[in-house]
């Protein structure tokens, strides 16, 4: 009896360390891909995207680790997460002000830039096409030097901001204009 009761009691203590997260989900600032956050004003108003910014390590990404003509959730960890306070067009496509999430389908010669309706999943948990608000095209060049870490960012230019996301040795890029 004495050793059933050990077993339960070791059984429970192993089960609260598994739900209970670790430190590193806890404080983001501890996680090897660490948080980042990149914006742009655009007629005044705020254009962010909140992601997690993984790093090269030596290894091959796009077409290995990240695989060509796949769904990819841009970034690291929690999906990226993307914000608007101004009706914007992408590609051609109108993105009303709001809340969304950004995935992306690499390939060597043009990426889709895929945003999402539903927000607040894990990274790796793409929602589905029923949930896209558009997928629209991105323009792919080729970096001069390696780009450790992933990183999105923005150039403002008058009414638009062209937003980047570089990797390895690429870099995707849309346009997004106040619509």
């Amino acid at each position: 009896m004495k050793n059933f009761i050990a077993m339960i009691g070791v059984a429970a203590i192993a089960l609260a360390a598994l739900a209970t997260p670790s430190v590193a989900q806890q404080d983001k600032s501890k996680r090897p891909s660490l948080p980042a956050t990149a914006s742009c004003t655009l007629a005044g108003k705020a254009i962010k995207v909140d992601y997690s910014s993984p790093r090269v390590k030596g290894r091959k990404i796009f077409g290995s680790l990240v695989p060509n003509g796949l769904v990819w959730r841009a970034g690291a960890n929690e999906a990226t997460a993307f914000h608007t306070d101004v009706d914007l067009t992408a590609g051609g496509k109108t993105v009303p002000a709001g809340d969304y999430t950004l995935f992306a389908v690499p390939n060597p010669d043009k990426w889709t830039l895929i945003i999402s309706k539903k927000t607040g999943e894990w990274g790796t948990d793409y929602p589905g096409e029923a949930n896209d608000l558009a997928r629209v095209d991105m323009k792919v060049t080729a970096l001069s030097t390696s780009m450790e870490n992933f990183t999105i960012s923005f150039a403002p230019t008058g009414n638009t901001c062209t937003m980047s996301m570089e990797w390895e040795n690429t870099r995707a890029s849309i346009e997004l204009t106040k619509k």
